[in-house]
C-alpha cells in the first residue's frame, strides 16, 4: 500500500466518523481542523469521495535552477562526449568555443542525474542504443601520492594496454603509450601482435618521443616502465642506452608507481575507445587508428588539463614553450 492510499483511507474514515458523531467531534478525534474538513467537503460534494485522494504534484522548479536551454546544452554535450565526467564537461563548456557556459562540476552532475545520465555507463548505453546497468560504486579513494617533474622530458612513463581482438587482424591489438609527466603530453600507437606486446614497437615509440622532445627544445632524461618483456628485452634497453636515457623499472605489483601512464590509458579508454566501440558494430584497426590519432590531437593540442602540474594548461603549450620563447627572442 502506498502512502497516498494511507492518506486516502484516513480521510474516508474522517468523513465516515463525521456522519456518526458530527463534524466537530470527528475533527477532534482525528486531529484535523474544521476548516480543512469543510474544504475537503466542498470537493466531495462536487466530485465524490475520489476527490479525497492526494493529487499528484510535479517537482517544483526552484528560482535559481539552471535554465532549460543550458540543461539541454549540457545533456547534448554529455551525449556527444559520453566518456567525459562532470568536471571535464564543466571545464569544456566554460570555453568560448562552447558558448562560455559557467557551471560547477556539481551543477553538471545534478543536471545529468535529473535526466538519468549521471553515470558513464548510462551515457554509453544510450549512445549504443542498449540498456546497460550502471557500474558499482567506487570505493573511497586512498590518499594521493604524486610524482615530481618540473620540465618536459625530465620523466616519461611507458606502458602497453590491450584494446582486444578485432575483425581482420591476427592476434591482439595493443596500444603503446608514453606520457610526459610534467606536461601531460601523450604519444600512442596501435599495433597487432600474436600474443604479447613487441619490443620493436616500444623501441620505435621511445625514439619518436626522444626525437620530438629534442625538436621542441627539451632533453629526454629518464623513463619508467613496468617489468613486461617488451621493456626488459635487449632491443629496448639498447635503444635507451644509445639515446643516453636512464631507464628505471617499477616494483612488481605496484602499478601506481607508473600512475601517470596508467591514468592516461584509462582516460583514452573512457573518452575514446568506449565511444568508438559504442558507435561501431564491427570496429576495424584502421578506423580505430584514425580515432586514436584524432583524439590525441585533441588531447595534446586542445584539451585543457586540470592536473596538479598542468594547472589548467594545454600540454602542447607547455612542451613547445621553449620554441615560442626562442622565437620571441
Amino acid at each position: 500500500m502506498s502512502n497516498d492510499d494511507v492518506i486516502h483511507r484516513f480521510r474516508l474514515a474522517l468523513f465516515a466518523r463525521a456522519g456518526e458523531v458530527g463534524v466537530s467531534q470527528a475533527c477532534r478525534e482525528f486531529g484535523v481542523h474544521r476548516s480543512t474538513y469543510y474544504r475537503w467537503h466542498q470537493k466531495v460534494q462536487q466530485w465524490g469521495l475520489d476527490a479525497l485522494r492526494p493529487r499528484e504534484r510535479r517537482p517544483p522548479r526552484m528560482p535559481n535552477q539552471t535554465p532549460p536551454w543550458i540543461e539541454q546544452r549540457v545533456v547534448a554535450f554529455a551525449l556527444g562526449y559520453p566518456g567525459f565526467g562532470p568536471r571535464r564537461i564543466a571545464a569544456e563548456l566554460a570555453r568560448p568555443r562552447w558558448g562560455g557556459i559557467v557551471l560547477s562540476a556539481n551543477g553538471v552532475w545534478r543536471i545529468l542525474r535529473r535526466y538519468g545520465l549521471n553515470h558513464r555507463n548510462q551515457r554509453h548505453a544510450l549512445v549504443a542504443g542498449q540498456a546497460v546497468p550502471p557500474g558499482p560504486e567506487r570505493p573511497p579513494a586512498e590518499p594521493e601520492r604524486h610524482l615530481e617533474a618540473e620540465t618536459p622530458g625530465e620523466l616519461v612513463q611507458f606502458d602497453c594496454f590491450t584494446v582486444g581482438r578485432l575483425s581482420g587482424t591476427k592476434g591482439r591489438v595493443w596500444q603503446y603509450t608514453a606520457i610526459d609527466v610534467a606536461s601531460g603530453y601523450t604519444w600512442a600507437d596501435l599495433h597487432a601482435t600474436p600474443h604479447n606486446p613487441d619490443a620493436r614497437f616500444t623501441s620505435t615509440l621511445l625514439r619518436r618521443v626522444h626525437r620530438e622532445l629534442v625538436a621542441a627544445g627539451w632533453q629526454l632524461e629518464r623513463i619508467t616502465t613496468d617489468n613486461g618483456s617488451e621493456f626488459r628485452s635487449r632491443t629496448f634497453r639498447e635503444t635507451a642506452a644509445e639515446l643516453g636515457i636512464r631507464h628505471r623499472f617499477i616494483h612488481a605489483g605496484r602499478p601506481q608507481s607508473n600512475g601517470c601512464v596508467e591514468r592516461v590509458q584509462r582516460t583514452v579508454l573512457e573518452e575514446c575507445w568506449r565511444r568508438s566501440f559504442a558507435r561501431s558494430l564491427v570496429p576495424k584497426l584502421t578506423a580505430l587508428a584514425r580515432d586514436l590519432e584524432a583524439y590525441l590531437h585533441y588531447y595534446n593540442e586542445d584539451r585543457v588539463h586540470l592536473g596538479r602540474l598542468t594547472k589548467g594548461r594545454i600540454p602542447a603549450d607547455i612542451v613547445f614553450a621553449a620554441n615560442k620563447i626562442s622565437a620571441k627572442a
